[in-house]
């Protein structure tokens, strides 16, 4: 029988050593411990031996390749024996049955030295198979335990994206199981907590916990610092509000009430809402807070002119229709690649879903202004949905400018776009040749004669001023977008049937 590995030769414990050993394999069941090769290494090392563990497959588990004894590891694993001692060719081995977490299985732990086990030697090599059994157990434990957690939140994030495409009969199917009653509603708010990218996985128990797991809690897929949470009580604004004290790089964003068919809206109120509670005290805001354009439209108007604009998407499926729907919004709100992964679809689909859509419309989603008003069918479109009947017959023409030329808008538009005005920067020409150039700083730049960076810097600024969020798409910037239609300070977008009064 070959003799042990150099690399393991080590010297006995000088006698009278038995409590440090003891000890140190103590130590080892410390959490930040717990290593079955650590321990094997240890084992080695304290015998002046050399030591491996197999599983009940002969798989190492730590430490080298052990001498070939099979016979006796097969009695071992198989249970006819409990342990075995071996004796050949200058070597002395101890072989231990260790029990594994899975019922009826175990490994088997191989101690080979020249040396012959005494008492203490076989103590050392007992209590070490005792440990061994412990940490293979805590870490299937743990690992269980991990795989739960994260079987439980790909649930989560699955019925988030369920009710993103308004399929709520399975988001309710598919939540039942974990938690009954759940989306037994049928209106919820959305919202989003942000933090530190590093203390998300922290604050989504925290979110779990003071809503009491009533409500659906899911890491965004999108985001690394963000939070999801959907909830149809009434009284988790407050009970995540409390989570802004405990934490100081900690924001809120909410929607208001909507249908769970409308919860991509109300997701994408809830982040432009994130945006101002950013620049506030409290650190919260909701998305009712404040006046949007669409509120200062003649309502009737606002429906008929959606109806016509979004008539093209009505000769598809219904399920077609909401899945186009639904994957424009979001893409309209943030990038291809995070509509992507809110979604649960690759970024082509996202692109290939809104290129159909561009192509019924027959709409140039480049430009932001076009953007802006698509935008603003699409959400009119879910408002009016519940509501909305179709009695086949053609609405009447109402063109673009008509919805922007009403009184309360323009005097909205006015107030909000007046607000840059006092920046010496000009920031209001800035953004309005950005805009105009598509959100494209070196566009804008080349148009007012500045640097890109300057461009930049002076969107930044405009932002706090006009409380949005202006460098990431979404509904801040379209409603500023459309401040700038209203006033006359952009021209009106080449929409579907432009030549029709569109």
């Amino acid at each position: 029988m070959a003799g042990r590995d150099e690399r393991y030769r080590r010297t006995d414990v000088p006698p009278g050593g038995d409590a440090a050993w003891a000890e140190e394999l103590l130590d080892h069941l410390r959490p930040a411990g717990r290593d079955v090769r650590k321990v094997v290494d240890w084992l080695a090392g304290t015998l002046g031996a050399t030591a491996s563990l197999q599983d009940d497959t002969g798989a190492l588990l730590a430490g080298p390749p052990p001498p070939p004894t099979d016979h006796l590891l097969a009695d071992i694993r198989t249970g006819r024996i409990a342990s075995a001692a071996w004796e050949g060719g200058g070597q002395h081995l101890r072989l231990v049955r260790v029990a594994l977490p899975h019922p009826g299985s175990a490994g088997v732990l191989v101690v080979a030295r020249t040396a012959p086990f005494d008492r203490r030697a076989s103590d050392v090599v007992t209590h070490t198979a005792a440990v061994l059994e412990l940490l293979l157990r805590a870490r299937e434990t743990t690992a269980t335990g991990r795989r739960l957690k994260r079987a439980t939140s790909d649930l989560r994030l699955a019925i988030l994206q369920l009710l993103m495409v308004e399929d709520i009969i399975a988001a309710r199917r598919v939540a039942a199981g974990l938690w009954p009653g759940l989306l037994d509603t049928e209106t919820a708010c959305v919202y989003v907590v942000e933090s530190r990218p590093e203390e998300r996985d922290r604050l989504a128990e925290d979110c779990i916990d003071v809503t009491a797991q009533q409500a659906l809690v899911v890491r965004c897929p999108a985001m690394d610092g963000h939070v999801i949470v959907v909830s149809p009580r009434d009284t988790a604004a407050a009970e995540l509000r409390t989570l802004l004290h405990r934490n100081p790089h900690t924001f809120l964003g909410g929607s208001t009430r909507q249908s769970l068919a409308q919860t991509a809206t109300a997701y994408g109120q809830a982040v432009s809402a994130l945006a101002v509670a950013r620049f506030r005290s409290d650190k919260a805001a909701v998305y009712a807070e404040r006046t949007h354009p669409e509120r200062l439209m003649d309502p009737d108007a606002l429906r008929t002119w959606t109806t016509r604009l979004l008539r093209p998407l009505d000769t598809l499926p219904h399920h077609t229709r909401a899945e186009l729907l639904a994957t424009t919004r979001l893409g309209l709100e943030f990038t291809a690649v995070s509509a992507a992964k809110v979604l649960g679809v690759s970024r082509n689909t996202v692109r290939a879903r809104m290129e159909r859509v561009e192509a019924l419309l027959r709409a140039d989603f480049s430009d932001l202004t076009v953007r802006a008003a698509v935008h603003l069918a699409l959400n009119t479109q879910v408002g009016f949905m519940e509501q909305a009947t179709d009695s086949g017959d053609e609405p009447a023409a109402v063109r673009f400018e008509e919805l922007l030329g009403g009184p309360a808008l323009r005097t909205w538009a006015h107030a909000l776009l007046s607000r840059l005005d006092v920046d010496a920067r000009d920031l209001r020409r800035t953004l309005g040749a950005w805009i105009a150039a598509g959100g494209n700083a070196e566009r804008a730049a080349q148009q007012l004669g500045v640097h890109a960076q300057t461009v930049r810097e002076h969107v930044r600024g405009a932002e706090p001023v006009l409380e949005r969020q202006l460098l990431a798409s979404g509904s801040d910037l379209y409603e500023v977008v459309l401040a700038h239609l209203a006033t006359g300070d952009l021209e009106r977008p080449e929409l579907h049937r432009a030549k029709t009064g569109y």
